[in-house]
C-alpha cells in the first residue's frame, strides 16, 4: 500500500512539475500605440479654467495627448526637470511654435498614479511650468501658452509597471487655437 501511494505522490508531483513547465505561456507585453489617441478633455471643476479644454485638431493628436507635430516630454520619477535626453523633443516643440506664429497651445503637466492626489497635482504643475519656461527660453513667447495640471487624472497606461508610469509622467503640448 505505501509502495502504491508514493508512486501516485511521485505521479502527482511529476504532472503538477509539467504543467508548471509547459502549462502557462509567457503574456505578449503591451506597446503604447502609433495610432492617434484621441480624447475628450472634461474640467471636474467648472469654471476652473478661462479656455476651454478641448483641442482644435488642426494638426492632429500624435502622442499621448500632444498635438502633432509636437511630441511630450517625458520626466524621470519623482522630477520636474527637463532631462537631457528630452532636450531634442522639446526644442521639436519650440521650432514648430517659432514657425506658426499664430498658434496658442496649453502645456498638461501628467503623473503617474503613485503618490497622493495632492502631491501629483503639485508636481504635474511643476512639471508644466518646467516645460513652458523652457520653451520661454528657447525663444516662445509665454503669453501663447497656459498651463494645468492633471496629476494622476489623465493616465493613458494603466499598468502598475515602470513602462506604463514611464509614459504618464510627462508634459503634453496641445493645440488651443
Amino acid at each position: 500500500m505505501r509502495g502504491r501511494n508514493a508512486l501516485f505522490f511521485a505521479a502527482a508531483i511529476l504532472l503538477v512539475f509539467s504543467l508548471g513547465v509547459t502549462g502557462c505561456g509567457k503574456k505578449k507585453s503591451k506597446t503604447v500605440p502609433e495610432q492617434p489617441i484621441a480624447q475628450t478633455q472634461v474640467m471636474e471643476e467648472a469654471g476652473a479654467m478661462t479656455e476651454p479644454l478641448e483641442s482644435t485638431g488642426e494638426a492632429g493628436i500624435m502622442e499621448g495627448r500632444t498635438s502633432g507635430p509636437m511630441v511630450p516630454v517625458y520626466f524621470a520619477f519623482d522630477r520636474s526637470s527637463i532631462d537631457g535626453d528630452q532636450v531634442p523633443r522639446i526644442e521639436t516643440n519650440a521650432d514648430f511654435l517659432k514657425n506658426n506664429s499664430d498658434i496658442r497651445i496649453r502645456v498638461e503637466g501628467n503623473c503617474d498614479p503613485r503618490g497622493t492626489k495632492e502631491y501629483n497635482l503639485a508636481l504635474g504643475e511643476r512639471r508644466a511650468q518646467s516645460a513652458k519656461n523652457y520653451l520661454v527660453n528657447l525663444g516662445v513667447d509665454k503669453e501663447r501658452m497656459t498651463t494645468i495640471s492633471f496629476g494622476a487624472e489623465k493616465l493613458l497606461l494603466f499598468g502598475h509597471d515602470e513602462m506604463s508610469w514611464a509614459q504618464n509622467r510627462r508634459a503634453d503640448f496641445v493645440i488651443v487655437k
